[in-house]
């Protein structure tokens, strides 16, 4: 299993605060028989260039790696460094964007804004996707749905070639759980994150999402989850 969406980098950005967190996170992750973790700081254009945000990574990166030295059994999972990558203005056109892809890949986790959806924005994915040729995955897909009163333009980015990525909390919330089965039996697949912040509110939680869906949606639908999860990752 794939935990395709994660902040579990030590003191990069809103998720683990040091590496004593993150080995406890990771840990968790093993006992949710997850096999991959992306990591995936967020990255705001806004706030800092995308060099500085890769050096930032790499102190993360050897920050953690020094602490797991004492943790051999860590060395299970295998790692991928990739971002968040917050959408801004004209990031279609963006020279330098791949080098926020999944290290390896030309994957690139995409955090659309919390808000109605316009033109442009569509128009940037589009140019990420035909021109650029990225394999753009839309971070928590669940979190928009509620902002797009008109449709128009979240139906013309789903019809995109790209893929969906879910969070995992919502499928362990019945009040939450029907919205986001809706939204994984319209796609044909798509890929699960637990977008884990801490060990508090938002620990990593794969395992309990993964039964609900193979319950609702059968050992077929998982069976693809995994083959697409291996495809974009080259594993």
């Amino acid at each position: 299993m794939v935990d395709f969406h994660t902040h579990i980098l030590p003191g990069i950005d809103d998720g683990s605060i040091d590496a004593d967190m993150s080995v406890q996170m990771l840990q968790e992750e093993l006992d949710n028989d997850v096999s991959s973790i992306v990591f995936t700081p967020h990255f705001y254009a806004d706030r800092d260039s995308i060099d500085h945000f890769i050096k930032r990574r790499q102190k993360s990166r050897a920050q953690l790696e020094e602490a797991m030295k004492e943790e051999a059994h860590l060395g299970e999972m295998t790692y991928h460094y990739g971002a968040e990558v917050y959408y801004f203005g004209g990031m279609g056109v963006a020279s330098d964007i791949r080098k926020l892809c999944i290290e390896g890949t030309n994957v690139l986790l995409l955090e659309m804004p919390f808000c109605q959806w316009k033109q442009e924005m569509y128009e940037d994915v589009r140019r990420l996707v035909r021109h650029q040729g990225l394999q753009i995955v839309l971070a928590h897909v669940e979190r928009y749905i509620d902002f797009q009163k008109d449709r128009e333009i979240w139906e013309r980015i789903l019809e995109l070639p790209l893929h969906v990525q879910l969070n995992a909390g919502p499928f362990s919330d019945w009040k939450r759980r029907r919205k986001v089965l809706k939204l994984a039996a319209e796609q044909e697949t798509f890929l699960l994150g637990s977008d884990a912040h801490n060990m508090q509110t938002r620990k990593p939680n794969l395992a309990s999402a993964q039964t609900v869906i193979r319950r609702k949606l059968g050992d077929e639908y998982l069976k693809r989850q995994e083959q697409l999860e291996h495809q974009l990752l080259g594993v």
